[in-house]
């Protein structure tokens, strides 16, 4: 699996007074089984990226690829992209309708074509990944809380078996256990079935504990693209995009101001915890 963006530029209400551009001359490769963290301030184009990715909206000019196919060459099965190409928008579960949770799940393979027992078979796959238990199937959507709805949204994606997983701040609006239980579900599936996860998330430590790189967007264009440490461990390239690191880091930096021996790449809180624990035990 990989997907391509080559010079790709898109422009929102073109020709017209209000014409902005979103996406500017933007190139990036996304390889199989990578988790990426996509982060930005508000308006840097990163909701306009994912949505070209999955060929929701086509580019003013440049060229998508998908699997080494120009995703908008003539013939090009864009249903099988979509399919293939998941995207959960923020606040998924305002798209929940059904009656039930396990005839929501089934709807996404169903609209393929997917046969009755496959679909099946691809909900309780796909519930299960997201930790919802088989007693809640029948149950309606609307009856649950908001992180168990967030997970149902998520499984309804999952059930159409994409390369590819894209979720939109999926955290947002959730209490701090509830978004802790998302995000290792969904690192749990990352680990499992080598999809690759595409993460826009303002929450930077998120992004830190579980994406192993990072693009950086800034005024429509992939300003920084890299490892998750190296991005984070500048804190004056961020900060110059109106971007904080987590944090951790800023504490690590200030530690190592005052003269204790840590490595300048430490991005998470059990990063720092353990290099801690060696400061303390080597000075007893």
């Amino acid at each position: 699996m990989q997907i391509i963006l080559d010079k790709v530029n898109y422009l929102y209400s073109s020709g017209t007074a209000y014409e902005k551009h979103a996406i500017k001359d933007t190139s990036v490769v996304i390889n199989k089984g990578e988790f990426i963290g996509l982060i930005g301030h508000t308006g840097s184009g990163k909701s306009t990226l994912i949505q070209l990715m999955n060929g929701l909206i086509k580019p003013t000019n440049g060229n998508i690829y998908f699997n080494g196919e120009d995703i908008y060459g003539q013939g090009y099965n864009m249903k099988e992209l979509r399919s293939k190409v998941g995207l959960v928008f923020q606040y998924p579960e305002h798209q929940l309708f059904e009656t039930t949770i396990f005839k929501d799940v089934i709807f996404g393979p169903n609209n393929l074509g997917v046969s009755k027992v496959e679909c099946e078979l691809r909900a309780y796959k796909a519930l299960a990944a997201v930790g919802i238990d088989e007693s809640l199937f029948e149950a309606s959507p609307f009856e649950l809380s908001g992180g168990q709805k967030r997970r149902v949204a998520i499984a309804g994606v999952l059930a159409m078996e994409p390369e590819v997983l894209i979720l939109d701040e999926p955290t947002a609006g959730l209490d701090p256990q509830g978004r802790d239980d998302i995000l290792e579900q969904i690192n749990t599936l990352h680990k499992e079935s080598g999809i690759t996860i595409i993460l826009i998330s303002h929450r930077m430590e998120d992004i830190a504990r579980f994406a192993k790189r990072v693009l950086v967007m800034n005024k429509g264009k992939i300003e920084v693209d890299g490892l998750t440490k190296d991005v984070y461990s500048n804190t004056g390239q961020l900060e110059k995009m109106e971007l904080d690191a987590p944090l951790i880091t800023y504490i690590i930096k200030k530690l190592k101001e005052m003269g204790y021996d840590m490595p300048s790449d430490i991005i998470t809180i059990e990063e720092a915890k353990r290099e801690i624990l060696k400061i303390i035990r080597s000075r007893k």
